[in-house]
């Protein structure tokens, strides 16, 4: 067989290999766990997950080494060389596939995630590979390899348990709130007239710039405050319930475990609601827009408390702080609701 030949066989073979791998791919992100009435155990899942994964990275390696330098394998060693890759694809996949939503459906959705991200590894490799002179290493070849072995290196930072991906979910979610804080604290801070050092000192009250498109008038200021306070009740709910998770949360049984995802389900509901209040209270500020978007995050925030209120989380000290923030986002509801309503 000649090089062109030869070259041109081995590209078929790894083409076809990228299309199994891609469906492979589609099937996890969208795919069911295999429910099953059996024990299941998850530290056996764990360490077979690990080797799977470990068994992917070599697998790419191997490829690269392959493809990146001269003489390129004959076509039956470049056929085994994308069979194994595609059999520790199917393991990984098939693995993954193990753990059932009884287990927590927020860990299945973050251990999901990060396998979708090393098949996507995978299949950028071999696209680059295809789309590199065969024999050669270039930048992008050494760049997805690190991908791919980036990737596999994640699992090992994976929660174990349905608790420490709830408190993944928490850390991530805590911090959009707190960021929404800060930018709308330091808008506060900053806020001025951003035209007033430009106008003529000399110049016509008639003529000085009638609008306030860019900047708070005092009024507008008056209803950020409660909304402000509803944005921190939520951080607050956030940090107590981090707290509480911690020290009280619970894996023993399928009802725990699925208190803590209907937890972790709410909570990604906060930060979009955070963020829609704080977005709506920049100029020119709509009060009709306010106060849609205070009573939203007013009801999620009842909503949550009432879910961490009926949880195993919440014990009896946990109970007083969720009683005073409910308090707090009454307060705050009923404070914004009267400002924007004021000469209405």
């Amino acid at each position: 067989m000649s090089v062109e030949n030869c070259d041109g066989s081995l590209s078929v073979s790894l083409r076809n290999i990228l299309n199994s791998i891609q469906c492979i791919r589609d099937r996890v992100r969208d795919g069911e766990s295999n429910e099953s009435d059996g024990a299941f155990n998850l530290s056996n899942f764990w360490d077979t997950l690990n080797q799977a994964v470990k068994a992917v990275s070599q697998e790419a390696t191997k490829l690269t080494l392959a493809f990146s330098r001269p003489p390129l394998p004959s076509l039956q060693d470049g056929e085994k060389l994308s069979e194994s890759m595609l059999k520790s694809i199917l393991t990984l996949s098939t693995v993954y596939y193990w753990l059932p939503k009884s287990q927590g459906v927020t860990l299945r959705r973050q251990v999901r995630d990060a396998t979708v991200e090393v098949l996507e590894g995978v299949a950028q490799l071999l696209e680059v590979i295809l789309g590199s002179p065969l024999g050669s290493l270039t930048q992008e070849q050494l760049t997805s390899t690190g991908g791919v072995w980036s990737a596999c290196d994640q699992f090992a930072q994976l929660p174990k348990e349905n608790k420490g991906a709830l408190l993944v979910v928490l850390s991530s979610q805590t911090g959009v709130v707190k960021d929404a804080i800060e930018e709308m604290e330091q808008a506060l801070s900053e806020a001025q007239d951003p035209f007033n050092d430009v106008l003529d000192d000399d110049q016509d009250e008639d003529n000085r710039r009638g609008n306030q498109d860019t900047y708070w008038s005092e009024r507008d200021r008056q209803v950020i405050s409660p909304c402000r306070g509803l944005m921190k009740a939520a951080a607050a709910c956030m940090r107590k319930l981090t707290a509480a998770v911690k020290a009280n949360g619970d894996v023993a049984g399928p009802q725990s475990v699925a208190q803590l995802d209907d937890l972790a389900d709410i909570s990604r509901e906060l930060s979009p609601s955070v963020d829609d209040l704080a977005l709506c209270l920049y100029p020119p500020m709509d009060y009709s827009g306010v106060e849609n978007n205070v009573s939203k995050l007013a009801a999620l925030l009842k909503r949550f408390l009432e879910i961490i209120r009926s949880s195993h989380v919440c014990g009896e000290s946990e109970l007083t702080w969720v009683q005073f923030l409910e308090g707090a986002v009454d307060h705050n509801l009923q404070k914004a609701k009267v400002l924007i309503e004021m000469d209405s």
